[in-house]
């Protein structure tokens, strides 16, 4: 009689399944690695790394508008592009992809002003070339923290500073409090809505030092009775941390730990065992 009973994985195997695959998910082609280039497009110009022109639509519509001949080899949405054509941003219900190369593809991001930028990414980037691993601590159950989930009706508005914003926030509504007390210091943090799930974006003891300096992210969801896991284990770093191409939201005050949460992902280092950028 064949066996056919599987064994619960512990949790230090899937933790290191849980590496494996972001490790793999990096590299894709549109992977954070990928991003080459984020040009923000105020009137009609060129953007480097790629053909055609670009400018703002003319109603203010929701993207932007190319200019291109065949031999440029720009398609939008499947069609090349032999004239002009409407690239629809991400805030669209049905955002239009650009395929420049067999490796080199883009989009249109929306700001919270409604200024349009495109991103293109390259899936044979020199990021990608020179990826050798994401350095993390090892599983570390210390880190593994049961919290009080406190909803807060309609919630409550929270400025972020991003890297690249110049010292001025943007508001993100956090739908709730985190409370824990580890060590006998209390904590109380904010995590904002990302999609279904909850992003906390935090420093500790260890940015700059042995992590990444601008900080790090962990997602949550609240558990049915109340309560919230944080699994510090699965921190990742953000997208900034692989290509400078992003602008990241920086960690508020109240989510600085003085202490040094040594678990999750520490940098990203080239094949050589570098970094693969400074800080």
């Amino acid at each position: 009689m064949t066996d056919t009973t599987t064994s619960t994985p512990t949790a230090e195997e899937a933790y290191a399944t849980y590496h494996e695959r972001r490790e793999l998910s990096v590299v894709q082609p549109k992977g954070s690695l990928a991003l080459v280039n984020t040009q923000w497009v105020d009137s009609e110009q060129t953007i480097w790394g790629v053909p055609g022109t670009w400018a703002p639509l003319a109603d203010g519509g929701a993207g932007l508008r190319v200019t291109a001949t065949p031999t440029d080899n720009i398609t939008v949405d499947g069609v090349l592009v032999d004239g002009s054509a409407v690239v629809r941003g991400k805030d669209d219900s049905n955002p239009s992809e650009i395929v420049f190369s067999d490796t080199v593809t883009g989009f249109v991001i929306a700001s919270e002003a409604g200024a349009y930028a495109l991103r293109i990414w390259d899936a044979n980037s020199e990021g990608i070339q020179e990826f050798g691993s994401i350095d993390a601590f090892p599983y570390n159950p210390d880190w593994v923290i049961t919290a009080s989930w406190t909803e807060i009706p309609g919630g409550m508005t929270v400025g972020f500073e991003h890297l690249k914003d110049d010292g001025s926030t943007r508001d993100e509504v956090v739908p709730g409090s985190i409370e824990f007390t580890k060590d006998g210091v209390d904590y109380s943090l904010a995590a904002f809505k990302a999609g279904r799930a909850l992003q906390l974006v935090f420093a500790d003891g260890t940015s700059g030092v042995s992590t990444y300096s601008v900080g790090r992210f962990l997602f949550l969801a609240p558990n049915p009775d109340g309560t919230i896991t944080l699994d510090f284990n699965r921190a990742i770093l953000p997208p900034c941390a692989f290509s400078y191409n992003f602008n990241c939201p920086l960690p508020p005050k109240q989510n600085r730990f003085a202490v040094q949460i040594e678990a999750g992902e520490k940098n990203v280092l080239k094949k050589d065992g570098s970094l693969l950028h400074e800080d």
